[in-house]
């Protein structure tokens, strides 16, 4: 699962895009430096709530927004799908065995 600096970073990364925002001028908008946004992008650094109120401010949405999302991120629906077909392998290839076990076992 992603954890809240993963789930910044996108959100933060995504809304800024959608707003037409270089990660310069956001970082001009909210008065911290360009790689401060860069490295909260990249999931490296966690701003102060103060911080991120700006950020939000200067992105035009609520700072609750820059958390919210997707229940299931696509990746975490990529691991899950091919937890499920792993598993369903596995039972079926089970269940195959058992019954060429039983039929086959004299």
């Amino acid at each position: 699962m992603a954890g809240l600096r993963e789930i910044l970073a996108d959100n933060m990364r995504k809304i800024r895009r959608k707003r037409g925002l270089t990660q310069a001028k956001l970082a001009e908008k909210a008065e911290v430096s360009t790689h401060f946004i860069a490295m909260i992008e990249i999931a490296r650094k966690f701003p102060a709530p103060e911080t991120l109120d700006r950020i939000a401010a200067a992105l035009g949405i609520e700072t609750y927004q820059l958390f919210s999302g997707p229940v299931f991120p696509e990746k975490d629906l990529l691991w899950l799908r091919q937890s499920l077909l792993n598993d369903i392998e596995r039972v079926v290839g089970e269940a195959v065995e058992k019954i060429i076990a039983e039929k086959y076992k004299d």
